[in-house]
């Protein structure tokens, strides 16, 4: 299992926005998620803006790419959008670039 963590950044006046619609993640975006690899997802929310996204998946690209293929997907990448800075025209989750693990403690 490959532990991916990203790095995105929430502009500061949707912060709270941003975090209600996370306390209320759609049920179908949630199962999606499961069914296409996203397993142990987490977000976590700094008060200036930075987020830091964590999952664990055997394959991120074939993850992505289910993700990409469902119509919920879609809807919630154009919700979510204008919540982030700095995506030059991305969608949230083409901007989700994985950082190098450098040390894992089991």
């Amino acid at each position: 299992m490959r532990r991916v963590c990203f790095l995105l950044r929430v502009r500061q006046d949707r912060i709270d926005e941003y975090r209600a619609r996370h306390a209320a993640v759609w049920p179908e975006m949630r199962e999606a998620l499961s069914a296409t690899g996203w397993h142990n997802y987490s977000l976590f929310l700094r008060d200036d803006g930075l987020l830091i996204g964590y999952l664990e998946t055997d394959d991120f690209e074939a993850a992505k790419a289910g993700m990409e293929a469902t119509g919920v997907n879609a809807r919630w990448q154009a919700e979510m959008a204008p919540f982030f800075e700095s995506l030059d025209g991305s969608r949230p989750d083409e901007a989700m670039t994985p950082l190098t693990e450098v040390f894992h403690l089991d």
